[in-house]
């Protein structure tokens, strides 16, 4: 199993990374940790939150998260006990190649307080690789001429370690012919050669086979092998040669394919096929085999795949060249990429918080975000900036990170949220640029009141309304949202002091619809207000008040009263002494009257019924003075009796009316005796009257009992059930159930209601009853002649 080892001074490093995060909220420090590659997914590196200073409680509240493009596929933080844990397979040789420094980087994120570490991990070798040759075989042809110590350089193997573990030392199998030597290059490369020790004879054997074994300085050691195949040929001693041991050369990045890099050369003193030379990359590198290729017969080196500076910044070639005897030689082309601003810069949001309440006070932070170019130098470098106008403003934080932060007071009734449009643009010829919007909601906190649109409200309502009646709907608005405003509606207080008990109004509190309570009456109740209160459902909650004001209007449902004379003795008249002298426009009474009504509804007139008996009054219209039209003469009529009827100017018109006897002479006992012989008379027309009803009476008794027996004979023809029907008719009236008056006459006609039994012995004229709604006209008589002629008119009635 892998392990890994922090640097001997981490932990002085941790102890200085928490005292400045004692001194400062945002800072930033940077955490060394060494680890060796190939560990397995799941080890742990270390313990991060410890090496932060923070307990296992602040790991979750503080949000510790790590933040990298490359390197969170390799690493992960586990959120429990904060280690710092192997996420994926950890090749160095794939991740760094051949250099001798492998690490990878990222930021450690914590929040409240916001802190950014730079985290960097460096990737120490291990003997993973085992030594490699290009080839399965090597095929060398030996002049058979060759003297002995001639050496021949062979391919050398390559191991994908650094530093010991890639440490190479051959070993040739036992011959008879050849030792191994080594030759060291200009660039400090080291060849395995062999050396001819013995002649070669090739009549005795043309062909010798050989192992190669390379093996590295790793522990434990591993090795890898080649086959050396020499065919002993007539004599080729010269071996090709280079006109550079290295070759230098800058192309950009996004070369086309197929573009000429450059050309290798190299030359062979030898004549014929020994002289011809062929080219070939010594090397197994496929991030070099699928970029370059070579042509094999003149050296020129091309492109074939897209060049990226952001995947390799560099190219180290070995080239090979091989002659037709089997000799070979070998250069290094050093290409190096030069960059291009061809990456559009990034912004990603690391942090933030949505929404945002709109109290927040100006600076506080709001986001966090990360700028960041694949370019390198000027290309690379990015800066930010807030598009439009918001109440935000960017604050250069570590590194590429940028703080959002509020730069003066929000308002959600103004903007319920806010779209920030943040640009970054590099520095590269031609700049790029890229745009990204961030959405920020708003919450709302209660800081607005409930407002009336007036102080005073005036509802006017008709008295005798309907008891909960909706009579007006009073509104108040509430700048804030949701339960912030939402308002409900209250009566906190009235001017009366009964209402506290049961209040005249009442008010739906969702809705504002002020309802009467009761039946308003402008007699007793002309005005009252009441104090409405608004109250939203925000925490800490706000309200406001206005005054209702409840204006009863008056209708006329209230009839004239007369004072004088006062009728409230049934049966009395009103007389009135007017002497016989009394001279024309003389005063001889006054009809007062009264109505609770006011206004117009209050406004009197005073008017007499029948002209035929005031021709000798008249009666102010607006006053109610009765007067004489003219002088009385001896043979006018002593006795006067006259209808005032007073009436509102309502509509409609409500009037009430008074009777009025008056009697003119110079004394009582001028005319006693007319009012006796008048009385006299009277008597006897109402004796004829009682005759006449007890005659109907019996006419219409004797019809109801001819009605039922005509009846029973047909009930007992049909045999049928009995069955009761009532029978209408008009009995002839008693004259005993007749009210009975002074002079004992009817001084006045009614309607009555008869109920007539079957049985005549069950007759019940108990519901004889005087009929509604009688003319104000038939109650007058218009002379006094009529005296004692009344007549009683009957209906029949269900």
């Amino acid at each position: 199993m892998a392990h890994y080892k922090k640097f001997r001074g981490f932990r002085w490093q941790v102890m200085i990374s928490f005292l400045l995060f004692c001194l400062c909220h945002s800072v930033s420090a940077q955490i060394h940790y060494s680890i060796y590659e190939e560990m397995q997914k799941g080890s742990s590196i270390g313990n991060l939150a410890n090496d932060l200073g923070l307990n296992i409680k602040d790991i979750s509240l503080r949000k510790l998260r790590h933040v990298s493009r490359l390197s969170e596929k390799y690493f992960s933080i586990n959120i429990i006990n904060g280690n710092l844990n192997v996420a994926d397979r950890i090749d160095r040789e794939t991740l760094c190649g051949t250099a001798e420094e492998c690490f990878l980087t990222f930021d450690a994120v914590i929040e409240n307080p916001l802190n950014i570490y730079h985290v960097k991990v460096d990737i120490k070798d291990i003997n993973d690789n085992a030594p490699r040759f290009i080839k399965e075989s090597i095929e060398l042809e030996i002049s058979e001429s060759t003297s002995a110590g001639t050496r021949f350089v062979l391919q050398n193997a390559e191991d994908l370690d650094i530093g010991i573990n890639s440490l190479l030392k051959y070993k040739l199998s036992k011959n008879n012919h050849f030792v191994l030597g080594e030759k060291t290059s200009t660039d400090g490369r080291t060849f395995p050669e062999l050396v001819l020790e013995t002649s070669l004879d090739r009549e005795m054997q043309n062909i010798h086979e050989l192992t190669l074994t390379a093996y590295d300085g790793g522990n434990p050691v591993q090795m890898g092998t080649i086959l050396i195949k020499i065919t002993v040929t007539d004599f080729n001693d010269n071996y090709p040669f280079f006109t550079r041991d290295v070759y230098k050369m800058s192309i950009t990045e996004n070369i086309p394919l197929n573009s000429f890099v450059l050309r290798v050369n190299a030359s062979d003193k030898d004549a014929g096929i020994n002289a011809q030379i062929t080219y070939s990359f010594s090397t197994t590198a496929q991030n070099v085999l699928r970029v370059f290729s070579i042509n094999h017969n003149n050296g020129e080196i091309t492109t074939k795949g897209t060049v990226d500076y952001e995947e390799a910044k560099h190219y180290d070639i070995s080239v090979q060249a091989q002659d037709g005897g089997g000799l070979v030689s070998h250069a290094k082309v050093l290409i190096e990429i030069i960059d291009e601003n061809d990456n559009i810069p990034e912004i990603s949001v690391t942090s933030i918080t949505t929404p945002i309440s709109e109290d927040s006070a100006p600076g506080t932070m709001v986001a966090l975000i990360e700028a960041h170019d694949l370019d390198s130098g000027e290309n690379g470098d990015v800066d930010c900036q807030i598009i439009g106008v918001v109440p935000f403003k960017l604050v250069s934080s570590f590194g590429n990170f940028y703080k959002i932060v509020t730069l003066n007071a929000l308002d959600k009734e103004k903007s319920s949220h806010y779209n920030i449009t943040i640009k970054a643009t590099d520095k590269g010829s031609p700049s790029l640029s890229f745009t990204k919007s961030i959405r920020l909601d708003i919450s709302d906190v209660n800081d607005n009141s409930p407002e009336f649109e007036k102080s005073i409200y005036v509802v006017y309502v008709q008295e005798n309304n309907q008891p909960g009646a909706s009579i007006y709907n009073i509104q108040a608005l509430d700048n804030d949202t949701e339960e912030n405003g939402k308002l409900v509606y209250s009566i906190i207080n009235s001017n009366k002091e009964d209402l506290h008990l049961v209040l005249p109004i009442s008010i739906n509190p969702a809705t504002g619809t002020i309802y009467a309570q009761r039946s308003f009456d402008y007699e007793q109740d002309r005005e009252f207000q009441v104090q409405i209160m608004a109250k939203d459902s925000g925490s800490p909650s706000l309200n406001s008040t206005a005054i209702v004001k409840i204006c009863v209007i008056d209708q006329n449902d209230n009839s004239p009263t007369i004072l004088y004379p006062s009728s409230d003795v049934t049966g009395s008249t009103a007389y009135e002494m007017v002497p016989l002298s009394a001279k024309q426009g003389s005063l001889v009474t006054k009809v007062v009257a009264v109505d609770a009504d006011s206004g117009h509804n209050g406004w009197l007139s005073y008017h007499f019924l029948q002209d035929s008996e005031t021709s000798h009054f008249i009666i102010d219209q607006y006053t109610g003075e009765v007067r004489t039209s003219h002088i009385f003469q001896e043979k006018d009529f002593l006795r006067h009796k006259t209808v005032v009827i007073v009436r509102d100017n309502g509509i409609p018109s409500l009037s009430a009316t008074v009777t009025l006897t008056l009697i003119v002479g110079d004394n009582f006992h001028h005319v006693l005796p007319e009012l006796s012989n008048r009385y006299r008379k009277s008597e006897t027309q109402s004796n004829i009257q009682i005759y006449l009803v007890v005659a109907i009476a019996l006419i219409s008794f004797l019809f109801v009992l001819t009605v039922i027996s005509a009846i029973i004979l047909k009930y007992r023809e049909s045999k049928s059930s009995s069955s009761f029907t009532s029978i209408r008719g008009y009995p002839q009236i008693d004259p005993g159930f007749l009210p009975s008056l002074n002079n004992g006459t009817l001084p006045f006609p009614f309607s009555y209601d008869v109920c007539v039994t079957l049985d005549p012995s069950e007759r019940d004229f108990s519901s004889l009853k005087p009929h509604h709604n009688v003319p104000i006209e038939s109650l007058i008589d218009a002379d006094d002649s009529g005296i004692g002629n009344e007549t009683v008119t009957l209906f029949n009635t269900r």
